[in-house]
């Protein structure tokens, strides 16, 4: 039988994942090792590398379909909260295997039309999250833009997306500020 067959290397698979993503969930990025999947799992530290040999391609397994923590339930005043859930990404952005992950979903992405999907569905959930929350924003007098709503995701977080995985620099708040300010008049 197959490796990629075999139902107790599917089980396996399934455990290590579902263990993953409880080390995401729970304990954040950095808890996602081989090691402590592994621990989690109840299966070898061979299995989970024979599975994922990089650290980048497990953790990008446990983030697939797992719920993206960033841009939920906006709250007023929505400057300073979009300041923090922009912040809240840069510093996710500056963990090397976050950083690998980024960048390897965006490599595969032109080539793999599974990661394709991932990368799309991931993408629309942010831009869905940033346009509800820059309505909210809009509808409330809080921001005036005339900037579209399809350009708001790219100016806001193409920015520290390349300064943390390209430049490999940290962003800083004032950065932070700067961007979001970019995108429209704030007012109080």
């Amino acid at each position: 039988m197959s490796y990629s067959t075999d139902p107790r290397a599917a089980r396996s698979r399934a455990a290590m994942v579902a263990a993953a993503r409880r080390l995401l969930a729970g304990e954040g990025l950095d808890a996602v090792t081989h090691r402590r999947v592994a621990e989690e799992a109840g299966v070898g530290r061979a299995t989970v590398y024979r599975h994922w040999p990089r650290a980048d391609q497990l953790l990008l397994d446990a983030m697939g379909g797992a719920d993206l923590p960033l841009f939920k339930d906006p709250e007023p005043p929505l400057r300073p909260w979009l300041c923090d859930q922009l912040r809240r990404m840069a510093d996710e952005l500056a963990i090397p295997a976050v950083a690998a992950v980024a960048l390897t979903l965006a490599q595969s992405a032109l080539a793999d039309p599974e990661a394709a999907h991932r990368q799309e569905e991931s993408v629309r959930t942010i831009e869905e999250r940033l346009h509800a929350a820059i309505r909210t924003a809009i509808a409330a007098g809080e921001l005036v833009t005339e900037i579209e709503q399809a350009d708001l995701t790219a100016l806001l977080v193409g920015p520290i997306v390349y300064r943390a995985t390209t430049q490999r620099r940290p962003v800083s708040g004032a950065f932070i500020g700067r961007l979001v300010d970019s995108v429209g008049t704030w007012r109080d």
